[in-house]
């Protein structure tokens, strides 16, 4: 009974010095996830006037427990003597809708603690907190915000994600959503032009925060730091470029990744900028700023469903110096074996499942063969019931910097370089603001390699250009993901 005594006393002190986290909504049995509902962690011994309150915003396809469900950053801010609030925004809504909502709530959350707040943003929640700020007007009641590698200028997974190679699969596996679509960079880039202007753009300082970690080969955010490697440095899904804004102030990049970003190890970088005497905006631009970007083009990529067997063909150019062919599908179990052109097989395939924000729950099976031999390679696939899939086949080659992509008015061309002979298909989803979808074949004009973007009416266009030709003789084959935004006038937005 002693001992029983004991153990219970320790259980009771072990509890008290670990924070919970209370409900200051409605929210019932105090489970997260309720859209609006918010929440406040306990109140720090350690506490001071001089320090803000923290507001947690979370990111796509995420809910407030990110902050303190395996990770340690609201302990963190507890035990630095910080004052908390978390809140729940909808998952899968846009920037308008979730932006509209958390206008409300801060005013709400600047109420209970009286005074301004500090956000700090991860992910989408950065876009979603500008947006209430900028365009809702939640100003006033925010010092400033910070953004943890939040895509101010959108993500090339978006792109690929809503692209007529890989957009059912994304609806297969659920993410297909109002978010993703908003996060293409041709709509990002519309909206970066409706806000960047606005007259209250500059009234809350914003300090952002970029990562370039992948994870190891293999992991859930490798396939998405290889995808957008030809973008720059990158953290698994958004780009350091596209982590930054003209106006803020960019505190650190450093080696995160997408998940590990928003941990308490960026706390420490930020913390001086929570109170009182916070350093000022600098005066100065952030060093390098996001840019239009001509991308090297080594991907390519194709996809769609099948019971039984199935193979896939891809070139491969001579001179490739590594190939990483990316298997990306619904079934975990698919039996794979990969053929080079002198018939050496292959089956050692690393199986991933994806937690990331773009394919999620979708299954990764990856293998890179170094100095590959050239010619046609085959993937030989058995699964037992039906299966959808998207083959990413990831070339480093010297053909990736002889290909390019330009927009010029409503005309997409792909350009090429010397000894090179290509011909380009491109297929149009078009996803109108009213949910109207279309998808359409266009014809290329007379040089096959150019292409006008026809008038479908306001709304985003996804153009997937597929790529056959040669280089010095050696078959290749290329594919070009794209997004654009035509309004209402018809005027063009492209990143």
């Amino acid at each position: 009974m002693v001992k029983s005594k004991k153990w219970m006393v320790i259980f009771m002190m072990f509890f008290l010095m670990v924070p919970s986290v209370s409900l200051a909504g409605s929210i019932k049995d105090g489970s997260s996830g309720e859209p609006g509902e918010w929440y406040v962690g306990d109140i720090p011994s350690n506490g001071s006037s001089s320090k803000h309150p923290i507001l947690f915003v979370h990111g796509l396809n995420s809910s407030s427990e990110t902050w303190y469900e395996n990770n340690d950053m609201y302990e963190t801010a507890y035990q630095n003597g910080y004052e908390t609030a978390f809140i729940d925004l909808h998952p899968g809504k846009d920037m308008w809708e979730n932006g509209a909502l958390l206008k409300q709530k801060i005013k709400e959350i600047y109420q209970h603690f009286g005074k301004k707040i500090v956000v700090v943003a991860h992910s989408k929640g950065g876009i979603d907190t500008q947006s209430a700020l900028i365009h809702y007007e939640a100003d006033p009641f925010v010092e400033r915000v910070i953004t943890l590698s939040t895509p101010h200028y959108g993500s090339e997974l978006a792109d690929l994600a809503y692209s007529s190679w890989a957009s059912w699969l994304a609806g297969t596996l659920g993410s297909k959503n109002d978010a993703t679509h908003s996060l293409q960079t041709g709509y990002m880039d519309y909206f970066r032009s409706v806000t960047d202007q606005h007259e209250n753009v500059l009234h809350t300082p914003i300090f952002t925060f970029g990562g370039t970690e992948w994870g190891s080969f293999g992991s859930s955010l490798y396939w998405g730091g290889l995808y957008l490697q030809p973008y720059g440095s990158n953290d698994g899904a958004v780009t350091v470029n596209s982590s930054r804004l003209p106006y803020s102030t960019e505190i650190k990049v450093g080696e995160w990744n997408h998940t590990t970003i928003k941990g308490a190890t960026t706390f420490h970088h930020f913390k001086d900028y929570l109170n009182e005497n916070a350093p000022a905006a600098a005066e100065f631009q952030t060093a390098s700023l996001h840019h239009e970007q001509q991308a090297p083009v080594g991907h390519s990529l194709t996809g769609g469903e099948y019971t039984g067997t199935h193979q896939e063909r891809v070139h491969v150019e001579k001179d490739a110096s590594s190939v990483t062919f990316d298997w990306i599908s619904d079934q975990k179990d698919t039996d794979l074996t990969l053929i080079s052109p002198n018939k050496k097989t292959y089956r050692s395939f690393t199986v991933t499942k994806d937690d990331s924000e773009f394919l999620n729950s979708a299954y990764h099976h990856l293998i890179t063969i170094h100095q590959p031999d050239a010619g046609k390679w085959t993937i030989e696939t058995k699964a037992n019931q039906k299966e959808h899939y998207l083959l990413d086949t990831a070339f480093e080659s010297p053909v990736n910097a002889m290909l390019s992509r330009e927009i010029e008015g409503n005309r997409m061309k792909v350009k090429s370089g010397k000894k090179m002979k290509v011909k380009t298909d491109m297929t149009i989803e078009y996803y109108g603001k009213n949910g109207k979808w279309k998808q359409r074949k266009v014809k290329p004009k007379k040089n096959g390699n150019a292409f006008e973007i026809p008038n479908l009416g306001e709304g985003i266009y996804n153009m997937t250009m597929d790529i056959e030709g040669s280089v010095d003789g050696s078959p290749l084959e290329r594919t070009i993901i794209q997004s654009v935004y035509v309004d209402a006038h018809g005027k063009i937005y492209s990143p």
